[in-house]
């Protein structure tokens, strides 16, 4: 069946809708509106107001309510508009969601799955469009995937949604019109990266929304003769660092790429662990396209010089096999 990857999550909610009374999801704008990304559209109808709850302007607030839910025995969808808006619920994420199973010395689990978008690309200024997803993955306790194909938004909340601890999935919203076909019946490991392509002459390790680009760019290399290996990290945090590894043994060379800004970036995580764990490995230094230092512009011409693009990765790839 071809189907957009809003409609992937779409229909990834209502199957846990369906499957479980205790699923129930909230945020701004899910019910009457249909989701700020058109997600929810149509669930209200069918589920109710119970099921699918509107809530005030208070990210702090439902994300909390959402937290004491997941406490009380059910199992919370908590719809967070975008990355940036989610730093007003920080402490109910961080502070409450990540650390009460160890601060209860394991009396309590949080089962909490809480969606927010991130990314550029759509002209929505700065406010709008940054990527911290990386501060996420930076929380013990907290498990941050980036769906970045079809498939893995059909099939990640399921997974997501039985683990016992809290569950944050961050969803590109220039990936939102992307289609593809996806199979009834689909599961999806949310402990492991994927190989979207194969080849032996250098990895390129990206995840979410820099996927299509980077895919985009390793079609460019493959027309020179060069056959790079694409590896979607889909799992922030824990960080399948043996991928990376196998990858990179595999090829010897390594780019990878982040819409996050350079400093403090995943990038710089993932190319840490390469240093400890397979230095010797590489045959030439890394490299790393990520954003600008700069808030992400609002002009069309300044906000795609500010994000990786597919020639910044074809000119860092042949940085590494010069």
């Amino acid at each position: 069946m071809r189907i957009t990857y809003r409609d992937a999550m779409r229909l990834a909610i209502r199957d846990a809708l369906l499957a479980d009374p205790r699923v129930l999801l909230m945020g701004e704008d899910v019910g009457l509106y249909g989701g700020s990304y058109a997600v929810s559209k149509g669930l209200l109808d069918e589920f109710g107001p119970e099921r699918i709850r509107d809530t005030p302007l208070s990210e702090l607030g439902f994300v909390g309510a959402g937290v004491g839910a997941a406490i009380g025995g059910l199992r919370p969808i908590v719809e967070i508009m975008t990355c940036n808006f989610s730093l007003l619920a920080l402490d109910q994420i961080v502070n409450s969601a990540a650390l009460l199973r160890h601060m209860s010395g394991g009396q309590f689990s949080v089962p909490i799955v809480i969606r927010m978008a991130t990314g550029a690309g759509r002209q929505l200024a700065a406010q709008h469009s940054h990527s911290l997803e990386n501060w996420y993955a930076h929380v013990p306790g907290l498990r941050v995937l980036t769906p970045a194909t079809v498939a893995d938004a059909r099939a990640m909340l399921a997974p997501a949604l039985a683990d016992p601890d809290p569950v944050v999935i961050v969803e590109h919203a220039a990936l939102y019109n992307t289609e593809a076909d996806v199979p009834e019946g689909l599961t999806c490991d949310i402990e492991r990266a994927a190989v979207r392509r194969p080849g032996s002459a250098v990895s390129l390790v990206t995840y979410g929304g820099s996927l299509p680009k980077v895919l985009a760019a390793a079609d460019v290399l493959a027309a020179e003769g060069i056959e790079a290996e694409v590896l979607d990290l889909r799992v922030l945090r824990p960080l399948d660092v043996a991928s990376v590894a196998t990858s990179l043994r595999r090829t010897h060379r390594v780019v990878v790429v982040d819409e996050g800004w350079k400093t403090g970036s995943l990038a710089g995580e993932v190319l840490a662990r390469i240093a400890e764990e397979c230095l010797f490995d590489l045959d030439a230094p890394p490299r790393r396209v990520c954003s600008a230092e700069v808030p992400i512009p609002y002009a069309k011409h300044l906000e795609d010089a500010a994000l990786p693009q597919v020639e910044g990765v074809v000119a860092a790839v042949h940085q590494v096999i010069a």
